[in-house]
């Protein structure tokens, strides 16, 4: 079983909780990512990099709020953390 299945059974077994920590978790730290895009100024690529970012962390809070299926929630959740993750590097280290 691969760490991503585990983490999916987890994260079924005990829904409300990881939603609730995900809508949490999640706002924190797609707002931390617009921080520091907006940081580094506001040119048209910072304003591509801050829709992408406020997007998928809408799309988050709407399925959960939604009760969509369990599964598009954690895959959500996963693309939101890694999304921000990027754009927090990316505006930290790169640009």
């Amino acid at each position: 079983m691969t760490l991503y299945q585990k983490t999916f059974q987890n994260f079924q077994k005990e829904y409300y909780a990881y939603a609730t920590l995900a809508i949490i978790g999640q706002s924190c730290l797609g707002g931390a990512a617009a921080m520091y895009i907006l940081k580094n100024g506001t040119s048209f690529s910072q304003m591509i990099q801050l829709a992408l970012v406020v997007l998928v962390c809408s799309f988050v809070n709407g399925s959960i709020l939604a009760t969509q299926k369990h599964k598009l929630v954690f895959n959500l959740i996963l693309t939101s953390v890694i999304t921000s993750t990027v754009m927090i590097t990316l505006n930290t280290l790169v640009i």
